[in-house]
């Protein structure tokens, strides 16, 4: 059973710890390009499988392309399986995804349950546009309209943004203001406290939600304080 480390925990207030940069930062780089070779290689016969299934039940592309915020502000494309129908937001514009979403296709919200979908972001990953941990990257449009809501909300682009993340195995996907400010606490507090050591339980705890063991870890949700 993995333990939440007592300095993982986010207090009331954030607590601001000075963060170690160069040794974090090689280090961290290193491990990224490593793991990510790994998983890729590993996983690679289940994401042609998940691109096969894509392509046979819905038309349209079976990688789907989006533009994302990442460190310093800089723009990137990001990549991940298609798992809602083609050009569904053409009507309505960028918006988050909610619950019983009906553009999410059936074999889509497969993918999504199994986190298939997100295993193209590993290309991301050896590009050098993310990292395997940090805050999850946004939308420039989405961006834009928190950044006038939400103050200091452009803290989380100090770092490299992460296919998972600190916010992301104790928080759910972002479907409000509110639930933002939540995740932004959370970003914050990794990028305070980035190190081996917590690194590590994000990674562990990563496994275990994926393989369904998220009450393992999981404690009552804690609503931290907006500082």
């Amino acid at each position: 059973m993995i333990r939440r480390p007592s300095q993982t925990r986010p207090p009331q207030g954030l607590v601001h710890h000075p963060v170690t940069t160069v040794p974090v930062e090689g280090f961290k780089t290193v491990v990224d390009l490593l793991l990510a070779s790994a998983v890729f290689v590993v996983s690679l016969p289940i994401l042609l499988l998940g691109m096969l299934a894509v392509r046979l039940s819905s038309p349209g592309p079976v990688i789907y392309t989006q533009t994302r915020v990442g460190r310093g502000g800089r723009v990137f494309t990001i990549y991940k399986l298609r798992t809602m129908s083609h050009e569904c937001e053409s009507l309505t514009g960028p918006r988050w995804c909610i619950p019983g979403d009906p553009r999410i296709t059936p074999v889509g919200a497969v993918l999504r349950k199994l986190h298939i979908d997100e295993l193209p972001q590993l290309w991301n990953v050896l590009r050098g546009d993310m990292s395997l941990i940090g805050p999850r990257p946004e939308r420039p449009e989405i961006c834009a309209e928190l950044r006038q809501v939400i103050a200091g909300y452009d803290r989380r682009h100090t770092v490299k943004p992460g296919i998972t993340g600190f916010a992301q195995i104790h928080l759910p996907p972002d479907t409000c203001i509110n639930s933002v400010r939540n995740k932004l606490t959370y970003d914050r507090f990794y990028i305070m406290n980035r190190g081996l050591l917590l690194e590590l339980y994000i990674l562990g705890c990563t496994l275990l939600k994926v393989l369904g063991l998220k009450k393992v870890y999981q404690r009552l949700p804690r609503r931290p304080s907006d500082d």
